[in-house]
């Protein structure tokens, strides 16, 4: 099993680029809630729960927990660009995260917990700085946005288990998110634009 998910996690950035696809890379806390943000969204081909920012190659997650590696929980997101732009991704990324809160997100703490957007070329670091003033100047909250917009590195996936955890464990995941306060704080701060 985790063969076939590192052989697929090698193949899909050369199909997506062949298939005119894009990827962008999001830290918003655990990577299971993230995944299950961006997998939700009409022209997200795949959403894949990883490891990014450390100094350590081929980091586990009992590594990465400890907050020693340098990581982040990330979710690399591959998409149609002709069905869904960066700047909308951009947009769900901002409301699933507390942008408030430096090295953890709701229940979960540790840096390896921080918020990040790690953008891929010049392109995508100018679409992400402009989001993030667009959000400091829409957000309903008094509180600034301290989430870093950082250059991308290597892209580690996670282990299998953590792979699409929220349809493989939905009694496990809703216990996590609801004991974790993550929509309520979400709610609280976004208000009116989670409902979109």
């Amino acid at each position: 099993m985790i063969r076939t998910l590192l052989l697929a996690m090698l193949l899909l950035p050369a199909l997506a680029h062949a298939q005119g696809l894009a990827k962008a890379t999001f830290a918003a806390g655990c990577f299971w809630c993230t995944e299950e943000a961006f997998e939700k969204v009409p022209g997200v081909v795949a959403a894949v729960s990883g490891y990014m920012g450390g100094t350590m190659k081929e980091p586990s997650y009992p590594l990465v927990s400890t907050g020693q590696t340098g990581h982040s929980e990330v979710v690399q997101v591959t998409y149609d660009p002709k069905k869904v732009s960066y700047e909308q991704l951009l947009d769900v990324f901002w409301v699933n995260h507390d942008p408030t809160a430096l090295d953890h997100q709701f229940c979960d703490h540790g840096s390896q917990y921080r918020p990040g957007i790690f953008y891929e070329g010049a392109e995508q670091k100018r679409l992400a700085e402009a989001s993030k003033a667009k959000w400091e100047k829409l957000k309903p909250f008094r509180e600034p946005i301290v989430t870093p917009v950082e250059a991308a590195s290597t892209f580690w996936p996670a282990e299998a288990y953590h792979q699409d955890y929220y349809k493989k464990n939905p009694a496990r995941y809703k216990y996590y998110v609801t004991g974790c306060g993550r929509y309520r704080r979400l709610d609280q701060l976004w208000g009116k634009y989670r409902e979109k």
